[in-house]
């Protein structure tokens, strides 16, 4: 069986088990409990908070633990949307978006008045900072991107927006996902006010993430409680928490190691599908984890169902319209409605635990499936 589906979701690495494992059997008492064992959950709660807080260059009130991107993405728009309205109701996002950032915005649209420019790529594909620019007005309360497309690869100019929005009183929020684990991200830097992040996405366990905050001038989303500085309401994960934390440590510590190796798989891949006739599907400044390629006349769906029964395991991209393979609304973004692409391609995700024998043999069993 070969796994290249990672930017759905990743395997766990030994770090975050191992550090998953102990505090399971453990540490076991509610981090907001006055006796000895809720201290003790405590202490270590505030030592993730601390560990992850150093890891993006802030300090450890600027990070919530949330149940993961989605939980992060919908707290950052909606919260902060509706604490600003009485300042405007104008918000920016891109068409490329995760629906998880496409659908609270709408939401906020159907039910609230607020307006939305949607910006869409240019013809080369990519989105621009001067984009951004032209789009804003004065009741523009927050800007909405994406770090990294999941399902292309493509890198957004995010230090680029935040310069911008430094002399403009909208946020910036950024969505993070694809991004955290695999590029060193100081948010304090860059000009980000909300930064949202999933742990299964860098090799930590599901259900758990965190959204970076600037400020803690926002709504909360959930309610019933004290926790997370009375922002998020609910008991702390501790296992996941500190199964996060050590996921993305180990990520951090091998960053270029991680992303080199990445890069020479994608490349003995490609090497080894020379020869056949396929397209590529990117913007000018890629990551190297996601490859998104399309086969002339071949259907996508029949693809990954041949691929499927060699067991091997892609995707043709967002993982959350998993049961059907749905037109692709980033392609339909960068190529049209009409596009044979949107049939045509699929999305080859890759992961540091990946080998290049498994990527050999993806391309040799995708030329005889193409007949390459």
């Amino acid at each position: 069986m070969i796994y290249l589906d990672n930017a759905a979701t990743t395997p766990m690495s030994s770090a975050a088990i191992s550090a998953m494992t102990q505090v399971m059997q453990e540490t076991y008492g509610n981090p907001s409990s006055i006796h000895g064992h809720g201290r003790q959950a405590g202490k270590l709660l505030r030592e993730a908070r601390q560990e992850l807080a150093c890891l993006l260059g802030t300090k450890p009130q600027h990070i919530f633990f949330t149940s993961g991107g989605t939980e992060s993405n919908n707290t950052a728009i909606i919260g902060y949307c509706l604490r600003h309205q009485n300042r405007g109701k104008h918000i920016i996002t891109t068409a490329i978006e995760h629906h998880a950032v496409l659908e609270p915005i709408e939401y906020l649209v159907e039910n609230f008045g607020f307006e939305v420019t949607i910006l869409k790529p240019d013809d080369n594909q990519e989105i621009t900072a001067d984009q951004v620019k032209n789009a804003l007005r004065e009741d523009t309360i927050l800007v909405s991107t994406m770090y990294v497309n999941n399902e292309t690869g493509t890198l957004l100019p995010i230090a680029e927006i935040g310069q911008i929005l430094k002399v403009h009183s909208a946020a910036y929020h950024v969505d993070a996902v694809q991004a955290v684990g695999k590029l060193k991200i100081l948010p304090e830097e860059l000009g980000i006010d909300f930064l949202s992040a999933s742990a299964h996405k860098f090799h930590g366990p599901k259900g758990i993430g965190f959204l970076y905050v600037a400020s803690s001038d926002f709504d909360p989303y959930l309610h019933g409680g004290d926790q997370e500085q009375k922002k998020r309401a609910g008991t702390e994960n501790l296992p996941a928490i500190i199964g996060m934390v050590a996921a993305l440590k180990d990520d951090i510590d091998h960053l270029e190691a991680n992303f080199n190796k990445v890069q020479k798989l994608q490349k003995v891949f490609l090497t080894e599908m020379a020869g056949s006739t396929y397209y590529l599907n990117q913007g000018k400044e890629q990551l190297p984890y996601v490859l998104n390629i399309g086969f002339p006349g071949q259907r996508n769906d029949l693809l990954l169902l041949r691929l499927d029964l060699e067991g091997i395991s892609i995707s043709t991209g967002s993982a959350c319209t998993a049961g059907v393979v749905q037109v692709s609304h980033v392609l339909q973004a960068f190529y049209g409605e009409e596009s044979p692409r949107l049939h045509e391609s699929v999305r080859v995700s890759i992961s540091p635990q990946n080998t290049e024998q498994e990527m050999i043999t993806l391309a040799k069993t995708l030329k005889n499936i193409i007949g390459g």
